[in-house]
């Protein structure tokens, strides 16, 4: 007989960093270079391909079954990104906007909500009017200085790679959801259709 091991968070943040993400109800994130590596790939018929995390995936997931709204805006459009952002149950979502100030002022006003109440994590300079507003900003590990200079957290993975997953993460134990989403895991309570 199997012994069933006991599941510990194994993720860890300075207690000062839980302290400013607290209160966050919603997120801006970017696309290109946040939730993919930066990389801009085009088939023969020049259609845009894009690689997508399902570590970042799943921590989407988490965010919205905590009651926080992930959002992303994005200077670009296309099929891929569409699917994807679906697949993720993600509803507000501003596609083609290299202006993302007013995108996110709107949003937030919109649901209600307001700077305050925001975090954001960008890469690049269409990024740093939204980084600059938040109560809390995060950059990938590759972001560029200008990014990385107005971030509170800069995370150890790269886009693409994971860096969505470790802020959904900081923020789910931020919030104090992350130990009541963990105990579900596995159980009849965890949501249907988990899947990343």
């Amino acid at each position: 007989m199997s012994t069933l091991r006991t599941l510990e968070p194994a993720v860890h943040f300075a207690p000062e960093l839980l302290l400013k993400a607290q209160g966050i109800r919603i997120v801006f994130f970017d696309v290109d270079g946040v939730m993919t590596d930066g990389g801009l790939y085009f088939s023969e018929h020049g259609e845009s391909l894009k690689r997508f995390s399902v570590l970042d995936g799943q921590g989407l997931k988490l965010l919205q079954q905590a009651g926080i709204i992930p959002a992303v805006i994005t200077g670009r459009d296309s099929a891929p990104l569409r699917l994807r952002l679906k697949a993720l149950g993600i509803e507000h979502v501003r596609f083609g906007t290299e202006d993302k100030h007013p995108a996110a002022a709107a949003m937030l006003q919109e649901l209600g909500l307001d700077w305050s109440q925001a975090a954001a994590m960008g890469d690049d300079w269409p990024d740093l009017p939204v980084l600059q507003r938040v109560a809390f900003a995060c950059a990938p590990a590759q972001a560029h200085a200008q990014a990385k200079a107005l971030a509170d957290h800069i995370t150890t993975a790269r886009g693409g790679e994971g860096a969505v997953r470790e802020l959904c993460d900081l923020l789910l134990v931020a919030s104090g959801r992350y130990v009541q989403l963990l105990d579900n895991v596995g159980t009849d309570r965890a949501h249907k259709g988990a899947s990343a």
